[in-house]
């Protein structure tokens, strides 16, 4: 599997902990990180994504809400949640990652951790936000 890919996956892990358990796992994070990976690079990449969108949650949240007009963002699933608000934080703060890129590896990621229906619906709300439109 390529680093960056294991990386996204240990990130949305992390960021469904943090968004079901709350806050204090932040702290708690490196352990989990190690504990799932030995490579320091994947690591390393996870920690900064995870922080990152944590820190920008409330950005990645309104663009979310924004695209998801016939959805209410709190009856996301807490999986759906966090792969969109990991592509969300890449596609607005990460310029050196494709957007082609971002949409491809969320869509990846709904297909392995999340329900039939969640490709398509991760890709449509991905789609929105890069138009800025609503779905």
């Amino acid at each position: 599997m390529d680093r960056r890919t294991r990386a996204r996956e240990l990130t949305m892990q992390a960021l469904y902990q943090l968004d079901v358990q709350g806050p204090d796992v932040l702290e708690l994070l490196g352990a989990f990180f190690v504990e799932e990976d030995a490579d320091e690079f994947v690591r390393k990449l996870a920690s900064d994504w995870t922080r990152g969108t944590w820190e920008n949650i409330r950005q990645c949240d309104e663009l979310i809400t924004d695209s998801t007009i016939k959805w209410e963002f709190t009856r996301l699933s807490p999986v759906d949640k966090s792969i969109l608000r990991l592509s969300v934080y890449q596609l607005r703060f990460c310029p050196d990652i494709p957007p082609k890129v971002v949409l491809n590896e969320a869509i990846e990621l709904a297909k392995k951790f999340s329900t039939d229906k969640s490709p398509a619906f991760v890709n449509g709300v991905l789609d929105a936000v890069l138009k800025g439109a609503k779905t």
